[in-house]
């Protein structure tokens, strides 16, 4: 395997890995946030041991995701130090914004939160509550505008061989980013709320603790109803914008060839991109990739034989991907659908229960789903129109790399085995007794 695809792969293992931990911080953090606030309004003490519940999950992932982020940033130096290089003055900014200040804001402001709670009153405790989950989610914001810039890059000058930054703030606020982050964040309310689902309907299939678990469901339920809607609307507008910048990503993602009016999207297709067709095309649906694209079902769509062959994406696996994200979004809309007419009676519905319990990894597919989408769409470029991936890897032995790479793997696995064994005991144990409390 060449140097560059090794490269590639490490990052997206320490990504995706990275990944599993960040959205659901981000997730439960509003949740918690909205359990405390109920309880300082009502002074109703379950409110209180719920969010105490949640609490310990949050803490244990919360760590795993500092931990695993770490990693990322040292490999611009040891991996992409031609990339590092040419973009340095515009990544370095966004970096230490989100180091120094995001995530250090966010640290401080979680351990205040985890060791108060006997320290101060409901309405304060409540309020650092809202300041770790709004933290939790500006902490994301950088980043994302980081990736945007690869995405769509604005902002900058190129000056010497180099990338220079002008406007920080073109780069923040443009569209772009801005969209990601708002399809980030509630991808990871969805997840946050599918999980609490999950936990919730494993105790109520037990019978054990049935209005603690009821009352988690519900309030996870509604967040997830209103995401999920919410989500599937910005991806829409996503598509519209994607239609304008990245023309090329979004034939990928329905392996549309040919330039047409009215484009179609299939519900299955499999692309053929050594012969520029699709071998497979079953379910049609006219106008729909228009429609997503354009706000018009008989708009014209650029296909991918606009582009050069190699200037085209992975067809195949933009392809699948996007199929997959689709496909589980729906599934959630029609999960918490089916949730809002059983709320009344959820332990009487075992059933649902256990679709639930099932569903719970299926938000964290969804979101690898949107990543690997979101980058491997913008191939061959790390910068988009401006700097290809196979230009701007290290100059070092691709030994080295799948040396690192297998250790990355055996220590992501155990961390991993390690975290979620960790949450599923904590989950499993049930809420405390005021008793057995041990969070200060």
């Amino acid at each position: 395997m060449d140097l560059v695809t090794l490269s590639r792969l490490q990052f997206a293992t320490a990504t995706l890995f990275h990944f599993l931990f960040v959205p659901l911080t981000i997730g439960l953090g509003l949740l918690i946030a909205v359990m405390e606030t109920r309880y300082a309004r009502t002074g109703d003490e379950m409110w209180r041991r719920m969010a105490r519940f949640w609490a310990k999950i949050f803490l244990i992932n919360f760590v795993l995701g500092v931990v695993t982020g770490i990693t990322l940033e040292f490999q611009f130096g040891t991996n992409w130090a031609r990339y590092s290089a040419f973009v340095g003055d515009v990544f370095g900014p966004l970096l230490a914004i989100e180091a120094l200040a995001a995530f250090f804001l966010e640290s401080t402001l979680v351990g205040v939160w985890a060791f108060s709670w006997s320290r101060v009153s409901a309405k304060t405790h409540a309020v650092l509550a809202w300041l770790v989950a709004v933290a939790s989610a500006l902490s994301a914001l950088w980043i994302l505008a980081a990736n945007a810039w690869m995405q769509h890059p604005v902002g900058y000058v190129i000056r010497n061989g180099r990338a220079e930054l002008t406007d920080l703030w073109a780069i923040v606020f443009q569209k772009f980013s801005v969209l990601m982050f708002f399809h980030t964040v509630m991808a990871a309310f969805i997840l946050g709320a599918f999980f609490v689902m999950g936990v919730s309907a494993w105790h109520l299939l037990k019978k054990q603790h049935v209005e603690f678990f009821t009352k988690s469901f519900r309030m996870a339920l509604v967040l997830g109803m209103v995401v999920s809607v919410a989500e599937f609307v910005e991806g829409h507008v996503h598509g519209a914008d994607l239609a304008e910048k990245q023309p090329a990503k979004l034939a990928a993602m329905d392996a549309l060839w040919e330039t047409e009016a009215r484009a179609p999207i299939y519900l299955f297709s499999w692309p053929d991109q050594e012969n520029q067709r699709n071998a497979i095309q079953i379910g049609r649906l006219p106008g729909m990739l228009s429609l997503l694209a354009h706000h018009d079902i008989n708009a014209e769509v650029m296909g991918l034989k606009q582009f050069p062959p190699e200037d085209q994406p992975p067809v195949a696996v933009v392809n699948l991907a996007f199929k997959g994200m689709v496909g589980l979004g729906s599934l959630f809309i029609l999960l918490t659908a089916v949730g809002w007419w059983k709320r009344n009676r959820l332990v009487e519905s075992p059933w649902y229960l256990k679709a639930m319990i099932l569903a719970m990894p299926l938000p964290y597919l969804a979101i690898s789903l949107g990543w690997i989408l979101a980058e491997m769409g913008r191939q061959p470029w790390v910068v988009y129109g401006i700097m290809r991936t196979s230009e701007a890897h290290s100059e070092i032995a691709s030994g080295q790399v799948a040396a690192t790479l297998a250790v990355f793997i055996l220590l992501y696995g155990i961390l991993g085995a390690l975290a979620f064994s960790l949450m599923a005991r904590a989950a499993g144990k049930g809420p405390e007794t005021p008793e057995d409390e041990t969070i200060a």
